[in-house]
């Protein structure tokens, strides 16, 4: 009987990873237990393990778990791995195999429809992971490549993230009377841009609609950072220069695409400044007041050499003005702090402040 771990031993040295390495042949169970592990390696996706056999059957899953229907997804069908990677976590060292980060990300019992060598359909009863789902070999030159579909509805509530959303306009005007209505950012100069991140990727669309992703390396990895989480940011792109925002810099910036943008990474880096969340995780947010927004903007965690969230004032607005002022700032944008996000608006809920 073919040893059906031959390969999984064959890419590893027992001497040099973490990674579980029984020495008896696998036993076979019950094929109802699965696992989905997060995995940091070279480019962040989720493997999904799935026993049958005394093995886990084992897809790389790029973008991670799709929870609608429309969205399907390419599984990379891997090695067979052993029942004990049903819990594995640790850190793979840099060279080996698999090198990097893995977390469990669900765990729990299957049900199995449909498995041949082409098709497999099961019923996933896991924490995070639950429905009827697909992988399907698209019958490529090796086999490897796979798609996995989300077979029943979404859940009820679930809406995916759109690419992009009009942004909400700040109309000119000056300091609001009711001040404590209100709460106040310093406005950076910078270029609007959308970001999404869905399945540890990044979109990145300027205030037009046009997808700049490629204009923007830098924070390609904000999507790594965010893991499985969905959102769809709305924010300032903006370049300093001895602490001030530098616009010849960001003019460079603008009009560099592809290979011209990665070579002015180092000279003339770029820094995204997160200023509200449109959707999160299957939820859109538009209409939640904007300090509830700023709640959840700030739950995220968001920080790197790259992007971070600035803070803002509630009230005071006369203070933030001056500070932007003393800091060589443009000006201060005022939000009333009840009010909703109206894409593509400019209702007089958001005013420009020049400092």
């Amino acid at each position: 009987m073919a040893d059906k771990l031959e390969e999984y031993r064959h890419k590893r040295s027992r001497s040099r990873t973490p990674e579980p390495w029984p020495d008896g042949p696998p036993v076979p169970g019950n094929d109802e237990l699965f696992v989905i592990q997060e995995h940091h390696a070279t480019r962040l996706h989720w493997d999904f393990r799935l026993e049958r056999d005394g093995v886990l059957v084992s897809w790389a899953v790029p973008k991670g778990l799709p929870l609608s229907p429309g969205v399907p997804r390419l599984a990379v069908h891997t090695e067979d791995h052993p029942l004990e990677y049903l819990t594995f976590s640790g850190e793979i060292p840099a060279g080996e195999y698999g090198g990097g980060r893995m977390t469990v990300w669900d765990t729990g019992t299957y049900e199995t429809l449909h498995w041949n060598d082409h098709k497999v359909e099961v019923v996933f009863h896991g924490a995070r992971t639950r429905g009827k789902y697909l992988f399907q070999n698209r019958h490529d030159e090796d086999g490897r490549d796979w798609t996995l579909r989300r077979l029943d509805p979404a859940a009820p509530g679930h809406e995916d993230a759109p690419d992009f959303l009009e942004p909400m306009v700040a109309e000119p005007g000056e300091l609001p009377a009711d001040d404590d209505a209100w709460a106040y950012e310093f406005a950076w100069g910078g270029l609007r841009t959308m970001l999404l991140v869905c399945g540890g990727r990044v979109t990145a669309h300027d205030g037009t609609g046009a997808d700049v992703t490629d204009r923007y390396p830098e924070l390609h990895k904000l999507g790594e950072e965010l893991g499985s989480t969905e959102v769809l940011l709305d924010g300032e792109v903006v370049v300093m220069k001895d602490g001030k925002p530098h616009p010849d810099g960001l003019d460079q910036r603008r009009r560099a695409d592809g290979a011209a943008a990665k070579r002015l990474k180092t000279a003339c880096p770029v820094f995204y400044f997160a200023a509200d969340v449109l959707h999160l995780d299957g939820r859109p947010t538009l209409e939640l007041p904007y300090t509830k927004r700023r709640e959840l903007l700030d739950g995220l965690a968001i920080e790197d050499r790259h992007w971070q969230v600035p803070r803002y004032f509630a009230g005071g607005g006369e203070a933030v003005v001056e500070a932007a002022r003393q800091h060589g700032l443009p000006g201060v944008v005022a939000k009333r702090a009840d009010s909703p996000y109206q894409p593509g608006s400019g209702t007089g809920d958001w005013l420009l402040i020049e400092s």
